[in-house]
């Protein structure tokens, strides 16, 4: 089997992809024959140990597990003695975001991970890219109290989890204008935005348009400059911290002063965030949106295309040759 291997933190040319042997899973465990994973900025950080902050889960000097992959899309191998919820032959699909050394022809992985059988009607390659984006997406709005007709802005609509976060504030009956680069308008607006905005020819915090929500799905607004956009009561939610490390400061200030707020979004358990999209996936309101696949061969590449920051939805890792 092959294997993307990274032992020492480091940039995507440090990975290397290498024959090795199918592990045998211990009693808890299941062996996952991989049909799909992604790469994303999880992935992309846990490589880099970057922001430092990971590396109090993933390994403070080397990665724990030397093997990159945070995601996958597979069917069960092999299983544990111990093991009585999964069995051989079902397709399953999981998310871990410290990371599972799924970049791998074949990985095990414990039970109680967040784990679980394939929607049904779903591809391999769309239940891959239906977790990490989405689960970040999940907790951006978990938390708040949304109603029908309230006005919403996405910036960063094509990404990973602005996609699944203008899908799930649609299925809320909310008014979204999403923004993003003008050659995809069709792409969103076939997943529900209501208005569109080209952020290479317009500032969307003056267009003069007031909103309950700005989501920021790729961290490149601020609450100073979105704050006029925002209606009395409205919430500003980005999924950075900061230029300067803010948001998390402005969420705890923001609270006491009631008015405009920010809160920033932690994400927590990963089954109830699975259990949300698969939901979604069987009333036909969410599919996920895929950039490219490359084969695992090429996985170096594939993290040098994330990490430019220039892809939309997901980028997919397939094994058909591996």
């Amino acid at each position: 089997m092959k294997a993307a291997i990274c032992k020492r933190y480091g940039p995507p040319e440090s990975i290397s992809v290498v024959d090795t042997d199918i592990p045998r899973p211990r009693p808890n465990e299941i062996l996952i024959k991989v049909c799909a994973c992604t790469v994303n900025r999880t992935d992309c950080a846990i490589l880099t140990g970057k922001p430092w902050m990971m590396r109090l889960f993933t390994g403070l000097i080397n990665p724990k597990i030397p093997a990159t992959g945070t995601d996958f899309s597979g069917i069960i191998s092999d299983t544990g003695a111990q093991v009585r919820e999964f069995k051989t032959g079902q397709e399953v699909y999981g998310f871990f975001d410290q990371g599972l050394g799924s970049h791998a022809s074949y990985f095990c992985v414990s039970d109680d991970k967040a784990i679980s059988v394939l929607p049904g009607g779903l591809s391999h390659d769309e239940a891959a890219a239906s977790l990490e984006g989405a689960h970040y997406a999940y907790y951006f709005i978990h938390k708040l109290k949304l109603k029908p007709g309230q006005n919403a802005l996405v910036n960063g609509a094509t990404g990973a989890i602005g996609s699944a976060l203008l899908q799930m504030i649609k299925h809320e009956g909310l008014k979204v204008t999403a923004v993003c680069d003008q050659a995809h308008f069709d792409q969103i607006q076939s997943y529900g935005a209501d208005h569109l905005i080209d952020f290479t020819k317009e500032d969307f915090t003056k267009s003069g348009e007031t909103y309950d929500f700005v989501f920021d799905a790729v961290g490149k607004s601020s609450f100073p400059k979105c704050r006029h956009i925002l209606t009395e009561k409205g919430i500003y939610i980005s999924s950075e911290l900061g230029s300067w490390n803010q948001n998390p400061l402005f969420a705890l200030t923001t609270a006491l002063m009631g008015g405009k707020k920010v809160i920033f979004p932690i994400p927590g358990d990963i089954k109830k965030s699975m259990q949300y999209v698969s939901g979604l996936i069987q009333k036909n309101a969410f599919r996920p949106l895929i950039d490219r696949k490359y084969p695992l061969e090429k996985i170096s590449e594939a993290f040098q295309y994330v990490a430019s920051r220039k892809k939309i939805g997901n980028v997919l890792i397939g094994f058909e040759n591996s």
